[in-house]
């Protein structure tokens, strides 16, 4: 039967070429193609659809007292779009638009973890993203002095569920890692004091006199050293994946202890697993209210190209993320990814990805975590 069904449609088709536009012709109990007069939904069911946010999120810009009035959030994603503040490859500027667009498979209704069982995006927290912070590009100082105010607007808003939280935390895609700095002045007026767990292969605890010349003052590499100098940091603070070189054999050793750092090597995780890097961070961030600062050069080259300073030798995506997730229980008041790159990406957005998932586990880590005031 259906033989004779798809001769027929053969020699129709053949017959009604020439004519224009085409007859649809369907299977027998196909259903037709719907027309725009039906009832077709074209306002939800993609991810790919509107504007990029992180994981589909709604957008609010909350820099504005108009726009964000009466529309109270929990956890923003914020963008700083800032790469001159870098000592290698620029770039990194496009970096909030690269992991938002890496984020784009995500959304609420389909964010369930395998490992956690958890999902972020569903819970009590209302989570939006602020879009990008408006920074110029032709000044540093008036660049940081926007993205200061930027972080201190958001964060002494309200927060939508104040029994959880009394304001809302700030998670920011950077940009280059510059721009931390502004993250913890702002974290600082809030809730004092932080213990940073720093994942990079840098330490960024330079001295400015030391790294290229006095004259450089604030760079993505110089950071910390100033974060300690205005007292923003306590001396429980943690580096993670170092594994770059030092400017002075002994020197920038003795200031990154100074600047209240210890430190886990890349190649420490070989001897001690990812258990042994966790409770290390744990140890030494007890009992502190905890920044969590991931430059995406923390990972591997292979794991991560597309960054301004990558260093062979790094932690595989998949270690950062289970060393993230054993983070739970810390008290988390803000935390950044930042020195994504993506003109140095791979054609299958390798970096992106990485990025967009460090900040998912970040979100979990937030919301499982609520830190009130």
């Amino acid at each position: 039967m259906y033989i004779l069904y798809y001769v027929f449609i053969f020699c129709a088709t053949c017959l009604g070429a020439w004519e224009f536009p085409q007859t649809p012709m369907f299977m027998p109990g196909q259903k037709s193609i719907p027309g725009i007069d039906d009832n077709i939904d074209i306002v939800t069911g993609s991810q790919f659809n509107g504007l990029a946010t992180y994981a589909n999120l709604p957008y609010l810009n909350c820099l504005s007292d108009d726009e964000a009035e009466g529309k109270k959030y929990d956890i923003a994603i914020l963008g700083a779009p800032f790469d001159t503040g870098v000592t290698a490859r620029p770039g990194a500027r496009y970096g909030p638009r690269s992991i938002r667009i890496g984020s784009e498979r995500k959304a609420a209704d389909f964010a369930w973890s395998v490992y956690t069982g958890r999902n972020p995006l569903q819970s009590w927290a209302t989570i939006v993203d602020c879009g990008d912070v408006p920074l110029t590009w032709l000044d540093n100082n008036i660049a940081l002095a926007q993205l200061d105010k930027a972080h201190t607007v958001i964060s002494e808003r309200k927060s939508s569920n104040a029994s959880y939280s009394t304001h809302p935390r700030i998670i920011t895609l950077g940009g280059d890692h510059t721009t931390t700095l502004s993250a913890l002045r702002s974290t600082y007026k809030r809730w004092g004091q932080v213990s940073v767990v720093h994942f990079d292969s840098h330490i960024d605890t330079w001295d400015p006199a030391v790294l290229v010349c006095a004259r450089s003052g604030l760079n993505h590499g110089t950071f910390l050293h100033i974060a300690h100098e205005e007292g923003l940091i306590c001396n429980t603070s943690i580096h993670a994946g170092i594994r770059a070189p030092l400017a002075r054999k002994k020197g920038d050793m003795r200031n990154d202890i100074r600047c209240g750092f210890s430190m886990v090597k890349a190649r420490d995780l070989d001897k001690v697993g990812v258990e042994g890097v966790v409770s290390r961070i744990k140890e030494r961030v007890a009992g502190s209210k905890v920044y969590i600062s991931v430059d995406i050069d923390v990972l591997d080259p292979s794991f991560a190209p597309a960054t301004g300073t990558p260093e062979p030798g790094g932690w595989s995506s998949r270690e950062l993320l289970t060393i993230l997730d054993g983070l739970n229980g810390l008290d988390i008041i803000g935390a950044d990814v930042v020195e994504v790159s993506p003109i140095y990406d791979s054609a299958g957005q390798t970096t992106a990805l990485a990025a967009a998932e460090v900040v998912f586990s970040l979100i979990e880590l937030m919301v499982e975590n609520p830190v009130n005031r």
